[in-house]
């Protein structure tokens, strides 16, 4: 089963991020082991040293995604080829990485093995996080050939 880590910084101070992220992570539960690191807001400079703290005690070979409103626009398809291809080709653990408000430094965006975006607009991180799971969870379903339709 793959094994999903989001390393996000901020943390869900309101009931309904909570409850959200919260639905989103028990329903991916059947599909992958899921894991959040929430790292504290800070300047990108100290998220910088979190999160690549974060990242470096991941088990070795976890591919690293950054939400990145200049990564490559992905379909909800796409996404789940991405991680299937990965998992075929013996990747067990990938984690997404979500920076805070004001961004991530360039030594976040150089670790990472990829990036993605969920469009051109900007997301306030929390509710990145609410669609980066339900992502997940679509791209889950996806991949296991069930219909999703809510």
């Amino acid at each position: 089963m793959l094994k999903i880590t989001v390393i996000a910084v901020g943390k869900l101070k309101e009931r309904f991020w909570k409850d959200a992220c919260a639905e989103y992570l028990k329903r991916l539960g059947g599909y992958a082991r899921v894991a959040v690191k929430e790292l504290p807001d800070s300047t990108p400079e100290q998220e910088e040293k979190l999160i690549l703290a974060a990242l470096g005690a991941l088990p070795q070979g976890t591919h690293t995604t950054l939400l990145d409103i200049g990564g490559d626009l992905v379909t909800s398809e796409e996404l789940a080829a991405r991680l299937d291809r990965l998992a075929l080709g013996g990747t067990s653990s990938v984690a997404f990485i979500i920076g805070g408000s004001d961004g991530v430094t360039d030594a976040v965006r150089a670790r990472a093995d990829g990036r993605i975006s969920f469009g051109r607009i900007t997301l306030p991180h929390n509710l990145a996080r609410v669609v980066l799971l339900e992502q997940l969870y679509r791209s889950r379903k996806i991949s296991a050939g069930e219909p999703y339709h809510k």
